[in-house]
């Protein structure tokens, strides 16, 4: 099971966080070029990952330019169709990204990503999320970062992601609303929970762009305490020289021991509700287990005061994302008060794999155990398998494919 670490040195970026997981894994330059030939709400595009060494550290640059232009200064980047300043609605994107040819799982990663920025834009400057309207994140090389970045993030498939201690940088950033306190005020409200260091050196060393990834990998609380084995590293640069400390981005990539569980945190959220029919109530669940953070929702039945039946409902979350939960909760449920508390838990390393039987696709989840492997089938794509033939059939392609028992 891979899992990545963030070691942000010099600070990060979008363009960091892109050349740093190239360096590692240079094998995807080829595919994300054709990726980013697919971004929407730009043309004419190019996107080179350079060698860079800055005297003490080697690794790579993401760059990003526009054919035919020579370098542009920030506050004059600019999108097709969007004039000189490349302000646009977060609408406008997440309805070009979603109608993109991206293939889904990058246009998911990148509208969380971009999920983030808003709300943490819109808290900044009193608005709903859906009316901010990016400025410097705005800008075309910005939303090619951000489509890169998701679209690495799939492609290396990382059980986990962990953070070190995040620089703070001082001074003041120049950006479309004049002179702003270093972090900016976005970039606070995405760093919120996380470990944060002084180490003496000032400047903007976290973007917003890159905030916003940190806050959609990460969990500000989640470090590994298991074992692991280091298998590969890379660095990225961003294109600031700084005196004394290289401004660069490290990724360290892990192999877990496939046995072992990992330890994690999780935030337990708890309520009851006694005046919300069953109809509204089960699909007020679906819609909250489908929430990004969400792990599970689980519900029982309990009795209230005056002997009345009502429904417990228990809510585990990524810590993470407590507060949009808790929201949720209020927004699609009768309660008026939501319990909640930090646990721990171990996990059983797990993935999803799909299997051909008999010319249907049949999911698989696959837990390794300290006993052992163990397979099950995906209820529902069985839901049409009657028989044991079928179920033979299941069992000899799990077999076959060294997945073990079909329990």
């Amino acid at each position: 099971m891979t899992e990545i670490h963030l070691d942000p040195l010099g600070g990060i970026a979008g363009d960091m966080f892109v050349a740093a997981l190239l360096h590692f894994r240079p094998d995807l330059e080829e595919g994300l070029t054709r990726t980013v030939s697919l971004c929407p709400l730009i043309d004419d595009v190019d996107v080179a990952l350079a060698p860079h060494n800055d005297g003490v550290l080697t690794g790579r640059r993401f760059i990003v330019s526009r054919r035919g232009r020579s370098q542009e200064t920030p506050g004059h980047r600019h999108l097709a169709g969007h004039g000189e300043h490349g302000h646009v609605d977060w609408r406008r994107i997440r309805e070009a990204l979603a109608a993109s040819r991206l293939d889904p799982k990058t246009v998911g990663h990148a509208v969380a990503i971009f999920s983030h920025l808003a709300a943490a834009e819109a808290q900044v400057h009193g608005v709903e999320p859906d009316d901010v309207r990016f400025h410097e994140v705005g800008a075309w090389d910005s939303i090619v970062d951000i489509v890169a970045a998701a679209w690495l993030i799939g492609e290396i498939g990382a059980a986990r992601w962990t953070v070190g201690p995040v620089p703070l940088g001082s001074g003041r950033v120049h950006s479309a609303h004049g002179l702003l306190p270093v972090p900016a005020p976005a970039t606070a409200v995405l760093l919120d929970g996380f470990m944060m260091i002084d180490d003496g050196v000032g400047g903007e060393r976290v973007t917003p762009t890159g905030a916003a990834i940190l806050r959609h990998l990460c969990d500000p609380l989640g470090q590994a305490r298991e074992p692991r084995r280091l298998v590969g590293s890379g660095y990225g640069f961003g294109a600031r020289r700084m005196p004394g400390l290289s401004n660069c981005l490290r990724v360290l990539s892990f192999e877990t021991a496939d046995a072992h569980p990992t330890q994690a945190k999780i935030v337990v959220l708890e309520c009851e509700i006694d005046d919300q029919t069953a109809e509204d109530l089960a699909h007020a669940i679906d819609r909250l287990r489908a929430q990004t953070g969400v792990i599970d929702v689980v519900q029982a039945p309990a009795f209230g005061k005056k002997g009345r039946m009502m429904t417990q409902m228990r809510v585990l979350a990524n810590p993470g994302a407590r507060d949009d939960v808790i929201a949720s909760i209020f927004e699609e449920t009768a309660t008026i008060g939501v319990r909640h508390w930090l646990v721990d838990r171990d996990v059983l390393p797990r993935r999803v794999e799909t299997l051909d039987v008999d010319g249907r696709s049949v999911r698989v989840k696959i837990v390794e155990r300290p006993g052992g492997r163990s397979v099950k089938a995906e209820a529902d794509d069985l839901a049409d398998v009657v028989g044991g033939a079928a179920r033979m059939a299941l069992r000899r392609s799990a077999e076959s494919q060294g997945l073990g028992r079909d329990e």
